[in-house]
């Protein structure tokens, strides 16, 4: 780029940028990579900006492409900045500016040129052109095939051992981008990469050593939410003659040309403003989500995936395991409370489902945690706008849920916190009201959507799994008594929509009698997922009647109210055997209230019942077994998640710019 280029325009005629990408040859010695690196550069700061300089460096990175087998340029540009590396430590701590500035440019032009060579190669045609040198076209020298390893060893050492200063957090945040680009092959690969050469690299050999301490390091940048240094501390101040050498690299956002726009797609709404607050926090998130779920190597688990289940907290004493040479500890109140305030990123919410999912020691402590519902309620608001995010975000928000239900005391303490004014709750005041009360009323809400909306069968499943694991702890549900009619409410839906597709199913078969050309339309599926949630509802109805029912009253007189609705499950073969003690409950306490007379206040019968519950002999109330729903990941589960986490880079606030015509890990319209 060189002193003399301050905008988009100016770059395809950039003596200096020709210079790296024309017939010669330029030694890692040559005062030329001094010029090159010492650019001003306007950074863009939209994704239409973005766009027009890679169409307007597309020209030199093609004749890079084309060119660097004979001259071998790519590899002294990397050699310049490892031997600029190794004093970027002292540099650092000695406020050496320069030094910075140029290993940051050095960087930032690497990270330009690989994202571009990526895209359009495989990755062993990636790792000849590391190897090429100034030699006859077509030959290589072995000594230098280990490039790629250097410069990957390299990022991880800076992201890891560099202090973050004002000064360091342009190349701390563009080491991290660097190695995203690095990994974003799979970018461009439809299948899953199971033999990838770059996750080779970063499993083993010189990189695995570090494996732990990037984990953490990536772990303390989100933890920490470092924001991007103001303006008025660039490295540099522009010179008064409008674009001289000493231009500030870290124009507004601190971080490289690539690494600072929004880009819609894949389904997902536009990115929130927190990302851009802080993108070092933001791109260290997603380089550990993008780790975390590399593929196996066949004879070596992912160790970065391992670092992840194993860490620990700093208060725990205990011995670490001498089978994961990985494990590393970390302050778990400090993560909580982060885990917390960024529930409203899907990276976030990916992140707390994989420590809760995966790492025992961080599951506990959550579950232990006398504040939990500082944690719930960002995820109940997930799915309290359900129709404004996106499927996934949906899917691990319920998940989590699912998870935290799997424990009994999770689900006796949310009936012990009392929350107050719940704000984004828009159908009615909650001027007060339990977390557990909270979490049936938004779960049942989502049921509802989707039934009326996406009929998705996971989503429902795991709705009602999370309920039915509650169920048996179901308490002081009085303090909203209407929680009790949305399920009523759900029931009647239900059963609306039972009764119309099992007519229309009766009438379709009617019609066919007597045509073989007319083929039957396949009503079982639709019956049999309305039949399984209807079942469920009943079970989990049944649950809290069996187990609790001295704790909800208000259960009781919703069942009685709408006794009626209850008529047509009585005598359907799915739900005879359920239905039992619903009615036994129903008959039991119908009589008591006949016995008290007519013209009851709700006091009273409410009053009625509670002397009902403690007269109730249990043993008439026939035993089911526990409903007790555990969360299993599927099989191949990387099968969704890696397409997943590069949505979430692709997506992010604060990316890299790829062209979508060149994605092939997921269609622009799927999510």
């Amino acid at each position: 780029m060189g002193a003399n280029s301050s905008s988009i325009s100016e770059l395809p005629e950039n003596e200096y940028l020709k210079k790296l990408s024309g017939a010669e040859s330029i030694s890692e010695n040559d005062p030329f990579w001094n010029q090159l690196l010492s650019f001003s550069f306007t950074t863009p700061t939209n994704s239409a900006d973005l766009k027009l300089l890679e169409e307007a460096t597309i020209s030199i990175c093609k004749s890079l492409v084309e060119k660097n087998p004979r001259t071998g340029n790519l590899g002294s540009l990397i050699k310049v900045f490892l031997s600029r590396t190794k004093e970027l430590k002292i540099s650092a701590e000695c406020q050496n500016h320069l030094f910075i500035w140029q290993a940051h440019n050095a960087l930032f032009i690497i990270c330009c040129l690989l994202k571009v060579f990526i895209s359009r190669m495989s990755e062993e045609e990636l790792q000849l052109h590391f190897t090429y040198e100034d030699k006859a076209p077509g030959s290589y020298g072995t000594e230098c095939e280990d490039l790629i390893e250097e410069l990957l060893c390299c990022l991880i050492q800076l992201i890891v051992e560099i202090p973050l200063l004002d000064i360091t957090y342009s190349i701390s945040l563009e080491a991290v981008t660097t190695l995203i680009v690095f990994l974003s092959c799979q970018l461009f690969r439809k299948e899953i990469l199971r033999d990838s050469i770059v996750h080779k690299y970063l499993m083993r050999g010189r990189c695995l050593p570090y494996t732990s301490r990037l984990v953490k390091t990536l772990l303390y940048n989100f933890i920490r939410q470092e924001r991007s240094p103001p303006p008025g501390t660039h490295v540099f101040q522009q010179q008064s003659d409008g674009g001289g050498l000493l231009y500030g690299i870290a124009s507004g956002v601190a971080t490289g040309l690539w690494t600072v726009f929004t880009l819609g797609g894949v389904g997902s709404k536009p990115t929130q403003q927190l990302e851009q607050c802080s993108p070092l926090a933001n791109q260290s998130l997603l380089l550990l989500l993008v780790l975390a779920n590399l593929t196996d190597a066949p004879d070596t688990p992912n160790p970065y995936r391992q670092a992840v289940m194993s860490f620990k907290n700093t208060q725990d004493s205990t011995a670490f395991s001498s089978s994961n040479p990985h494990a590393f500890q970390i302050n778990f109140n400090s993560l909580y409370t982060a885990l917390c305030d960024q529930q409203k990123s899907d990276q976030a919410t990916l992140l707390l489902y994989m420590l809760l999912h995966q790492n025992g020691n961080v599951r506990t402590y959550v579950l232990a945690r006398t504040d939990i519902e500082n944690l719930v309620l960002p995820i109940l608001e997930i799915l309290y706008h359900v129709e404004e995010r996106n499927s996934h975000h949906v899917y691990m928000a319920l998940i989590i849920l699912l998870i935290l239900t799997e424990d009994d005391g999770f689900n006796r303490s949310i009936h012990e916190v009392i929350l107050k004014n719940i704000t984004w709750y828009a159908e009615r005041v909650l001027t007060e009201i339990s977390l557990g009360s909270l979490l049936i009323l938004v779960v049942i809400r989502t049921i509802q959507y989707n039934m009326t909306r996406t009929r998705d069968k996971y989503l429902h499943t795991n709705c009602l799994a999370a309920l039915a694991n509650m169920s048996a702890q179901f308490r002081s549900l009085h303090q909203l008594s209407k929680l009790i009619f949305e399920t009523q409410d759900l029931f009647s839906l239900l059963s609306k929509k039972h009764n119309k597709v099992l007519e229309q199913a009766t009438q379709s078969l009617r019609g066919s009698v007597g045509s073989n050309d007319s083929p039957l339309p396949d009503y079982a599926q639709d019956l049999n997922v309305i039949e399984e949630v209807i079942r469920m509802m009943l079970e989990i109805i049944n649950s809290c009647l069996t187990n609790s029912l001295h704790h909800n009253p208000n259960l009781v007189y919703a069942l009685l109210y709408k006794r009626d609705l209850f008529e047509q499950f009585r005598t359907h073969p799915s739900f005879q055997d359920i239905m039992q003690n619903i009615d036994l409950v129903i008959s039991f306490f119908s009589a008591r209230l006949e016995q008290a007379g007519a013209e009851l206040s709700v006091e009273r019968v409410l009053e009625i019942i509670k002397q009902g519950a403690v007269a109730l002999p249990k043993d008439r109330l026939r035993k089911f077994p526990e409903l007790k729903f555990k969360y299993v990941e599927e099989e191949q589960p990387e099968e969704f998640f890696i397409p997943y986490v590069w949505s979430l880079v692709y997506n992010s606030a604060v990316a890299l710019y790829w062209n979508p015509h060149d994605i092939q890990l997921f269609t622009m319209d799927s999510g």
